[in-house]
């Protein structure tokens, strides 16, 4: 009878879990949504026209309902579940873009800022609740916590894996091999013996870089060595695996184990000597990476020289010419971003027009597999006065005039 009484306790507890198992399906489900969460905010910012302040303002608003929805919960479900964390995964990516991009915040300096704000966060809930792990969340406070965590790891991880990517001028395909390849690393300690709640949460932090880095080389122009299927479709794509993987989950609860907690857990006894020795090796992982890193950062980088170079422009096109060769919609959205950020340049908003500026990067890049085939001499010359625009603003002081007129030839180009 006493055995019979602690199982139906140990069910009831797992029913009330607000958190799925860490399955297979769980790493699989997360990448897909670090991956979603970085190509969906840039279609919605950049495509789309919203703007990054709009943009970010809107999903805030959206992670508030989700959020609501999922606390109210008594249990796991796997859409609330997945939906919020979707959601925070768009949501974190903003926030980091914003500060990169609008605030002007180096990727370094938010990098540590945002790992000194996790292990706050991480330090506040072990000394309330004695525990981190996510198999503990069955309390409101825990799951608050919980999901304070989960935004702070994602904007971390964008951080890191933008201020990575910007160090070593590697291209999206080669950028996701590192992130992949430490979550290996963390795989490997893990299985022999490093402590269980911090592999975990390492590889948590790390799925993001790879997500990130995953949809950039889905959605970068092929001559970007990407995939060039753009971040709609990339979106598509992704989104739709995820729906398709929480169709599963709801239907086969495959993410619920029903043994018994201590029958799951009996056979992973903690070491702390193990522990212990683990954690000098997650060290060590951790010092060959940082190496790899330096010495990468220190090779020559094509791009930067490209970015740093100002482009010869060597003829015009007349508005005709532009809409002429080019779908007019396409010619509409370029025109409508480059006179906001004239807008922003001339009332001497420096850093709304720095983000506005990114967004036409961001739309000129995504269709550059679609526009260069029709005509690739108009596009070279449009590509060369968004090149000497792109210098003018983000030069290291920036001359108002300069910008002007560079944002003026465009604008005389585009009609």
């Amino acid at each position: 009878m006493t055995e019979l009484t602690k199982s139906e306790v140990g069910r009831a507890t797992r029913l009330l879990s607000k958190v799925p198992e860490v399955t297979a399906w769980f790493w699989v489900i997360k990448i897909l949504c670090t991956t979603v969460g970085e190509s969906f905010a840039d279609w919605i910012n950049s495509s789309l026209g919203v703007g990054l302040n709009m943009t970010a303002l809107l999903f805030t608003v959206v992670l508030a309902a989700v959020l609501g929805w999922q606390l109210r919960l008594n249990r796991y479900v796997p859409l609330a579940y997945w939906l919020t964390v979707v959601v925070i995964s768009v949501t974190g990516t903003l926030y980091t873009d914003i500060l990169t991009d609008n605030l002007g915040v180096p990727l370094a300096l938010s990098t540590g800022v945002f790992a000194a704000v996790l292990a706050v966060v991480f330090g506040i809930w072990f000394a309330r609740e004695r525990t981190l792990s996510i198999h503990s969340i069955v309390t409101l406070p825990r799951e608050l916590f919980y999901w304070l965590a989960v935004l702070v790891t994602f904007a971390l991880g964008t951080a890191a894996g933008d201020w990575t990517l910007q160090a070593t001028g590697w291209g999206p395909g080669v950028s996701v091999l590192l992130p992949a390849g430490l979550i290996v690393a963390v795989v490997l300690g893990w299985r022999f013996g490093a402590n269980a709640v911090l592999s975990f949460w390492l590889a948590y932090i790390l799925t993001r870089p790879l997500g990130a880095n995953l949809g950039d080389w889905f959605a970068s122009p092929t001559a970007d060595h990407g995939l060039g299927v753009g971040t709609a479709l990339t979106s598509v794509i992704f989104l739709t695996a995820i729906l398709a993987t929480v169709l599963y989950l709801t239907r086969t609860r495959a993410d619920i184990i029903d043994e018994p907690q201590q029958s799951r857990t009996g056979t992973n006894t903690a070491d702390p000597a193990r522990e212990r020795i683990m954690l000098g090796y997650f060290a060590v992982v951790a010092v060959l990476a940082g190496s790899l890193l330096v010495w990468a950062a220190a090779q020559p980088h094509a791009d930067v020289a490209s970015e740093e170079d100002p482009a010869p422009v060597t003829a015009t096109l007349t508005p005709g010419q532009a809409t002429g060769h080019f779908p007019a919609t396409e010619i509409a959205k370029f025109r409508t971003i480059t006179q906001d950020a004239l807008t922003k340049v001339q009332a001497g908003n420096q850093s709304e027009a720095k983000a506005r500026i990114k967004d036409l990067e961001t739309a000129w890049d995504q269709d550059q597999d679609t526009l260069q085939p029709l005509d690739k001499s108009a596009w070279d010359v449009l590509d060369g006065q968004i090149d000497g625009v792109l210098k003018a603003i983000r030069s290291g002081k920036p001359d108002p005039s300069t910008e002007t007129q560079a944002l003026t030839t465009l604008l005389a180009t585009l009609g």
